[in-house]
């Protein structure tokens, strides 16, 4: 039981990096798509310098989720393989062409309009990604994942509902948030930080619309959730400390203190979706899968865990090393108007 406890934990860890720097990269790509005005240079400028560095590796992340799903919760897996085959797909349709898009992009320059046409479908498939792995998420929290009779549609039934529908819209504005509240203070002027302190006032209002109105819908469409949400005790403190965490973060970002924004943006992102695990616990796959009678025999989940600790005394410092040397380069190349020796 143990085993199945940490593998799980480990899982909802990976999620919530994977939310915070990786969901923090999509959300930029879908202000990308929004950048106007007098500065939209500059956005799309700041946008692509904050990314650089990290486009990529932000997905080892998710890589480490999906292996520790198929491996650890076999049933799992297969059953968010087949039935949410649909929005799955459209998941890593998002990330390929997000990553191929920005690498033409890049190589486009001094052709405005093969830029312009690239950058255009980077910023639509960095939307697609965290609308459609809400969606995702929103499905496993309900019953919706199992198709349940031979005539019924299983490519749009098991996702083409209310709730997963407004979980991914959540998801979406959570991340377009997230990324504004990264950006205020990645801005190297008070124009481009007043921009992006806009955009995070506007994306954070959209996402409390979008969780009032998912919570309403949960009362019909998924009451295990929501009944987890009101009444396990763990569950609703920590949501009561996401809230806290936003209202902290809106009045950082009213006063213009954009590093505790920052913070408080990320703690709030990571406590709703710390929230959401303990109140679909024990259950990876609502109604029918739990960690416990979907785990893998528990000699493998030990040597999961196992793997995943060592591997971790080795990846955990080496992106801290990338994050750091990258973040040193850019503020070299600000201080040099952008200039290389």
């Amino acid at each position: 039981m143990i085993p199945n406890i940490i593998l799980a934990g480990v899982m909802l860890v990976a999620l919530i990096l994977y939310a915070l720097l990786g969901g923090a990269d999509f959300g930029a790509g879908f202000w990308d798509l929004l950048c106007s005005g007098p500065h939209r240079d500059n956005q799309r400028r700041l946008i692509a310098e904050a990314i650089h560095p990290v486009w990529e590796t932000n997905h080892v992340w998710l890589i480490l989720l999906v292996v520790l799903m198929f491996s650890g919760f076999p049933p799992a897996f297969s059953s968010i393989a087949i039935g949410l085959a649909v929005p799955m797909f459209l998941i890593l349709l998002g990330i390929v062409l997000r990553g191929a898009s920005y690498v033409f992009r890049v190589y486009s320059e001094g052709d405005e309009r093969m830029q312009l046409h690239w950058g255009r479908i980077f910023s639509i498939s960095s939307s697609i990604t965290p609308l459609f792995l809400g969606i995702v998420i929103g499905a496993i929290s309900c019953d919706a994942t199992f198709v349940k009779g031979p005539n019924q549609n299983g490519l749009l039934r098991t996702w083409y509902q209310p709730f997963p529908l407004l979980v991914g819209v959540l998801s979406l504005s959570l991340f377009a948030y997230l990324a504004a509240c990264y950006l205020t203070l990645d801005a190297d002027t008070d124009d481009l930080k007043n921009d992006f302190r806009n955009r995070a006032l506007f994306s954070g209002f959209i996402s409390v619309l979008a969780a009032f109105a998912t919570y309403i819908v949960a009362g019909s469409d998924a009451q295990q959730i929501r009944d987890g949400l009101s009444r396990t005790p763990f569950a609703w403190l920590i949501e009561l400390a996401a809230a806290l965490s936003a209202l902290v973060a809106y009045h950082a970002l009213w006063v213009r203190r954009y590093e505790r924004a920052r913070l408080a943006s990320g703690a709030q992102v990571a406590l709703i979706i710390l929230g959401w695990g303990i109140a679909q616990y024990p259950f990876l796959v609502r109604p029918e899968i739990t960690i416990f009678n979907g785990a893998a025999p528990s000699n493998i989940l030990v040597s999961l865990e196992t793997v995943t600790a060592l591997g971790a005394v080795i990846l955990l410092p080496s992106l801290l090393i990338l994050l750091l040397i990258f973040k040193r380069h850019r503020k070299s190349l600000a201080s040099t108007g952008g200039k290389t020796t």
